[in-house]
């Protein structure tokens, strides 16, 4: 009896989507895929069970990864699929693409073909996870320019969404990398108690995201200074939002890190596209010491004929922020503040224009 108690106490607290698994993921799995166990499929690999999705699927789809590293580059182009991992540093996907990776037609990945993982339609969901892309930026930066084996383009996306993506919830994540880790490029998206780690421009994109207490954590570029950006939004002009940090802390991965090193943001401009001005808004976030005061830099971009135009803070972006804390909560003129009346229009129900996602708390 107390077993049985103790078992419907766990379930009660457990997210529901556990509840109803669709598919079940184990890296140590060695039958036939699909091999029905307790009446759900058990797969290896994580696009084995994706493959069984429907093509029009109108209800979660839960697929349930077990514990393990899965070394595999995705893209989830059908709605309402859900990840459920066994926990957030356990269950790891992973892959090491570049921008300079060749691929299937003969050219590079670029960027946008870098991600380890891609969403592509509508209602995607993951919790409790570890998304990665796992290229060697610090053993790469390390070789001598003359090497032949050198990346130069070193760009390694580990989460994108593209187009047909919206409302993307990520719960209780990580998501891993270095240069441009995390490509926020469509539709709204949701992150609650996730960590983040990159350096340069690592949660970039033209989408309306929510990072709602989630870690924000910058890792060193030895010998660079700024060693990094935190955010290069490419929001359009004609929406309002952009990103917006909600209670979330602005750390260092490191203490080696330099004091100062790192910018709030830069304000991408795609194709040096006049047409975009990024915004990125931090309300009542702590900030380490690695945040200086000049807050933001300019960056460039080359137009279609193939100048380079630089786009300057003013006034080529929209950067805010508002009750910061901590070492990094530099009072300085490079650094906009909103007033009270201003920072009440960015909430999360105005960047996600309505929607209200929900997390679980985090099981610890």
């Amino acid at each position: 009896m107390i077993r049985l108690l103790i078992s419907l106490l766990f379930c009660a607290i457990c997210p529901l989507s556990f509840a109803a698994q669709n598919a079940i993921v184990d890296a140590n799995f060695a039958g036939k895929p699909g091999t029905i166990i307790d009446g759900i499929p058990h797969f290896s690999l994580i696009q084995q069970a994706l493959a069984t999705v429907p093509e029009t699927n109108s209800e979660p789809f839960v697929i349930q990864i077990k514990d393990g590293r899965y070394f595999e580059k995705l893209q989830v182009d059908k709605a309402n699929v859900q990840f459920v991992g066994e926990s957030m540093d356990g269950t790891i996907i992973s892959f090491d693409a570049n921008a300079d990776t060749p691929d299937p037609t003969g050219g590079n990945s670029g960027t946008p073909g870098s991600y380890t993982l891609q969403i592509a339609a509508p209602d995607f969901r993951a919790e409790n996870l570890t998304i990665e892309n796992s290229f060697d930026y610090p053993a790469n930066a390390a070789k001598p320019d003359n090497d032949p084996s050198k990346i130069q383009n070193a760009q390694a996306v580990a989460l994108m969404t593209a187009e047909g993506s919206d409302r993307t919830v990520f719960c209780n994540c990580i998501i891993r990398g270095f240069q441009d880790t995390l490509f926020a490029d469509a539709g709204r998206h949701y992150f609650h108690n996730c960590r983040i780690l990159g350096h340069v421009d690592f949660i970039f994109g033209a989408g309306q995201a929510v990072f709602e207490r989630c870690d924000i954590v910058s890792r060193n570029r030895n010998g660079k200074n700024p060693t990094g950006y935190i955010s290069a939004p490419s929001t359009p002009i004609s929406f309002p939002f952009g990103f917006l940090f909600l209670h979330s802390r602005l750390q260092k991965e490191t203490p080696e890190l330099p004091a100062g090193s790192v910018r709030l943001g830069r304000p991408w401009h795609p194709g040096a596209n006049p047409k975009v001005e990024g915004s990125a808004v931090f309300i009542q976030c702590f900030m380490g010491d690695h945040i200086g005061p000049e807050g933001y830099a300019r960056i460039s971009a080359r137009d279609s004929s193939g100048q380079r135009i630089w786009f300057e803070v003013q006034p080529d972006s929209r950067f805010f922020e508002y009750g910061s804390i901590g070492p990094g909560a530099i009072i300085s003129p490079a650094r906009p503040v909103l007033d009270k009346r201003a920072m009440a229009w960015y909430t999360a129900e105005n960047v996600l224009n309505g929607w209200q996602p929900e997390c679980p708390e985090p099981a610890f």
